[in-house]
């Protein structure tokens, strides 16, 4: 049987809708998880506990340990039940957590309130339903339309961030936070389209898929991307307030950084995809993100500083962030695809967890030049294991990397 690539197509007016309403809701619900990221380590010195810089990781990162706990159950769940009972009860989950932080006085009760945001991991299934609701030959474009809602709900985040910050404080976020992931309910119960059948897969030992290699490299990349990016803003918020930048006008330096990063984003993927680099596009990605810590560990913290390391990082990341789980999709044809996007989910949350309690602990510790070091040394590491991966041209090709 020939393995050549299908004929472009085209998605129809059901996966458009799909795809557009089911992105939608990774943006809302994203764009209240990267809000906080931004203000919350300069917030956190004004509360009880809050100048305990390992607490201070410990609140950014129990969010993904809660979803680690939770995304490959999930994804099973939605393989049974189907996948918008799973989305439902997550967003719902989430929305209490956001509750619980918005009346918080001190960093145990942020602490409690994140670690119920997490615990609404609903990423698994979101993708699954993606894959339910889309054929093979546009599942890669409906993978990026998702990665590319998450990546511009973060640039969107982390500018208008600041500026909330200062009118609304962080109890007015975390119920913002909440009311986003309300409408988001509503988008998956009224827009999001019903798949024509349940969810139904090849069936494949659950071994199958902790075991493939090139789905183990690409969760540990995802693991990394997501360390670094926790752990980098424990510090950077900080380190902009030292370079004399009030938290207010943070959205200088975080406006042109991701603007640019967007804009190289895009005929980066495009270009890969067209000539068949993709390999060789997330390699050099990789590298940028490699480069980011050693500028921020070698250089004097000015304004112009960070923002050029911080555009190199999320020149990097973006295009990650997008590629990715489109990558998974295709590895993962012939395997439960629910299990496999939640062992997905869980290394990204795991990575999210751990960035932000190494990235507070070294603060505590030593200083925020040992958190570069981290990274450089984490991503070092990533680049070496990424090296030989092989990536299929086509979701035909699942059987040449298998």
């Amino acid at each position: 049987m020939s393995t050549s690539s299908p004929p472009p197509s085209i998605m129809n007016t059901l996966e458009l809708r799909a795809t557009i309403s089911l992105a939608s809701v990774f943006a809302l619900r994203m764009f209240g998880l990267f809000m906080i990221m931004p203000v919350f380590s300069v917030y956190a010195r004004t509360i009880p506990g809050g100048d305990n810089a390992v607490l201070v990781g410990v609140a950014v990162g129990i969010y993904g340990l809660t979803q680690a706990a939770l995304y490959i159950f999930y994804g099973w769940l939605s393989d049974c039940i189907g996948r918008k009972p799973v989305i439902v009860s997550g967003l719902a989950i989430f929305a209490f957590g956001c509750a619980v932080a918005a009346c918080a006085n001190n960093i145990y009760w942020i602490i409690a309130g994140r670690a119920l945001q997490g615990a609404g991991a609903i990423s698994s299934a979101v993708l699954a339903l993606i894959v339910d609701l889309t054929t093979e030959s546009n599942r890669t474009k409906a993978m990026a339309i998702v990665g590319g809602s998450i990546g511009a709900s973060f640039g969107v985040a982390i500018v208008v961030a600041p500026l909330l910050y200062t009118v609304i404080g962080m109890s007015g976020l975390f119920t913002a936070i909440g009311i986003l992931s309300v409408l988001a309910i509503a988008v998956v119960l009224w827009i999001v389209p019903n798949p024509k059948l349940p969810p139904l897969h090849i069936k494949a030992h659950f071994n199958e898929v902790f075991h493939h290699c090139e789905l183990l490299r690409m969760n540990f990349s995802v693991f990394a991307l997501h360390a670094t990016q926790s752990a980098l803003f424990v510090v950077v918020p900080r380190i902009l307030v030292g370079a004399g930048l009030p938290i207010s006008s943070h959205w200088k330096i975080y406006t042109p950084v991701m603007v640019l990063a967007f804009m190289l984003m895009i005929p980066a993927i495009i270009i890969a995809e067209k000539r068949g680099r993709m390999k060789s596009m997330m390699l050099w990605s990789i590298i940028a993100i490699l480069i980011s810590p050693i500028v921020l560990s070698q250089v004097r913290h000015t304004a112009i500083a960070v923002a050029t390391a911080l555009l190199i990082y999320f020149t990097g990341f973006n295009i990650l962030e997008v590629s990715q789980p489109s990558l998974v999709s295709r590895l993962a044809l012939g395997t439960r695809k629910g299990a496999a996007m939640g062992i997905y989910n869980t290394a990204q949350a795991l990575g999210f967890a751990l960035g932000g309690v190494m990235g507070g602990w070294l603060l505590k510790l030593y200083s925020d030049t040992a958190v570069f070091y981290a990274c450089f040394i984490l991503v070092f590491s990533w680049l070496i294991i990424a090296i030989p991966m092989r990536i299929p041209l086509t979701v035909n090709s699942y059987s040449e990397v298998h």
